[in-house]
């Protein structure tokens, strides 16, 4: 069992987690999870990446982490530390983005719904499949598929427990591109290089304004955009691209990601 860091140009951080053969979440990857995420945010990257190693993504959980707790309490306290991992990934102030190469179940597809963007391969399948055990999904992966999708769409995939196609949840808004399985990891990195090259900070602010739509819809995103916005003056990127936009015209300007 591993989760690592891997620094690439451009400020890219990746993420992979691997506990063969299947990719089962327990508490012992959380807790590399934990120390994977502690690395990044020490030295913050323009961008992260989170993906994994191994013919699947996840088949789900370990089922008997969850069959040992004896109380309603022991319970509660485990689903709380379960949450904490995709609400720690919600709150990365940069750009972040998951990459689902095959199977995606429960745990890893409430960590893909909880980064900003998700890139699946041809081949990829997802699922919500708590049914099988009388559970409801508890990382926040209903609520995070129904602010993508709608709460209909979130509620037939909870319900039904089925698998998902990569091409059917394109159309559904919560996959937001399909790659060719050939080429795959190398699509991925050039889709999040050209975001990762951008204003890292005006990226970090559409994501707070976009959390304030979120809690509160468009009247209380309106209501923080402009203090939100102009906290950006301070930003060498900000100057820098105004500056070249009137020396040089529109798309010349490089940014830092400061």
């Amino acid at each position: 069992m591993s989760v690592t860091v891997e620094r690439l140009a451009d400020g890219i951080a990746v993420v992979t987690f691997s506990a063969p053969p299947v990719n089962l979440y327990s508490l012992e990857m959380h807790a590399d999870f934990d120390a994977a995420l502690d690395e990044v945010l020490a030295d913050p990257p323009r961008a992260l990446l989170i993906r994994a190693e191994g013919k699947i993504v996840s088949g789900g959980v370990d089922v008997a982490q969850f069959h040992a707790r004896k109380s309603k309490a022991e319970t509660l306290k485990l689903y709380d530390r379960m949450l904490e991992l995709p609400t720690r990934i919600d709150a990365m102030p940069f750009p972040t983005f998951f990459a689902a190469h095959g199977l995606t179940l429960t745990w890893a597809f409430e960590v893909a719904v909880a980064c900003d963007i998700i890139l699946a391969s041809e081949k990829a399948k997802f699922g919500l499949v708590e049914r099988v055990i009388g559970l409801t999904p508890t990382m926040g992966g209903t609520q995070r598929l129904a602010a993508r999708a709608g709460v209909g769409r979130a509620k037939e995939f909870v319900f039904t427990g089925d698998l998902y196609d990569a091409a059917t949840l394109e159309r559904w808004n919560v996959v937001n591109r399909v790659l060719p399985i050939e080429g795959f990891d190398d699509a991925v990195v050039a889709f999040v290089r050209a975001i990762a090259v951008g204003p890292t900070k005006a990226f970090g602010a559409a994501k707070d304004i976009l959390r304030h739509f979120e809690a509160g819809g468009v009247p209380q995103a309106i209501e923080h955009t402009t203090a939100i916005a102009s906290e950006l003056f301070d930003t060498a990127d900000l100057q820098h691209g105004m500056e070249s936009f009137l020396e040089n015209g529109p798309g010349k300007a490089t940014f830092e990601g400061r």
